[in-house]
């Protein structure tokens, strides 16, 4: 019992700091922006960089409850945990996230989901780092799609450094828009040896007029043997905009 006890502890320990950033650096920087047309894989990151600042003026105020939820199957071992998660956003403040209710394995819920809370703000304090543009990225056009009856450009995306908060995959990029809507990933940077392979995907939705995230889903690999998901359900958003006016003059501003 104690040896079963202790390889679970260090399966879970390898997958640990691979969710964490991952939670954390998956959030891409949503845009705003004004027609659609055949563009080129530089003016779609251009205007994703415009408007980006559109959006970050016209939003007030947020408050929505996130549901996290990781779960662990090994050869012998499973584990889960869930956590109930606060988010609220302010221009003024910023965003903080507050732990409403936990339940499962104890050691999941303080190694994997209490970390990767912490990651996410750690992440937000220097959004340059992370955001989508050329200084963290190359942007090569592969394409479009119809998605969700919307068409949608398709991306590229190689990140210049192997940082823990970025990822390497596809994007795809709202056409009329140009919000991130869908992501097909992997992290830049391999957390640990032990980890084989990690893959996330992610979507977005349109509330109150602005692009927030909807649902991100990892699965990684443990080489030991293993697989851990990690699924975050952004929840139902309260949106509150600026007043109109400040808003509109915002959105001349970033289309001009």
């Amino acid at each position: 019992m104690i040896g079963d006890m202790s390889m679970q502890q260090i399966r879970s320990s390898l997958l640990a700091c691979a969710l964490v950033s991952m939670a954390a650096g998956v959030w891409p920087q949503n845009t705003m922006a004004g027609s659609s047309g055949n563009v080129s894989a530089a003016e779609i990151v251009e205007r994703m960089q415009r408007h980006n600042q559109a959006q970050t003026e016209e939003l007030k105020h947020y408050k929505t409850l996130r549901h996290y939820q990781v779960d662990y199957h090994g050869f012998s071992t499973t584990l889960a945990a869930r956590m109930d998660v606060e988010a609220t956003y302010d221009s003024a403040t910023g965003k903080s996230l507050r732990i409403v209710s936990q339940s499962g394995s104890n050691f999941l819920c303080n190694k994997v989901l209490k970390r990767a809370i912490d990651s996410e703000k750690e992440a937000s304090q220097d959004k340059a780092a992370t955001a989508l543009t050329t200084a963290n990225y190359r942007f090569r056009l592969d394409g479009n799609e119809i998605l969700d009856g919307r068409p949608a450009y398709i991306l590229d995306v190689e990140p210049v450094t192997a940082s823990k908060f970025l990822y390497r995959g596809k994007i795809w990029v709202d056409a009329a828009e140009f919000a991130v809507v869908k992501m097909e990933t992997e992290p830049a940077k391999n957390p640990s040896f032990w980890i084989s392979r990690t893959q996330i995907h992610y979507t977005s939705t349109k509330t109150g007029g602005f692009w927030l995230p909807r649902q991100m889903r990892s699965e990684t690999k443990v080489r030991i043997g293993g697989t851990a998901v990690l699924t975050i359900d952004y929840g139902s958003y309260q949106v509150e905009p600026r007043d109109k006016e400040q808003g509109a003059e915002n959105r001349d501003r970033g289309s001009q």
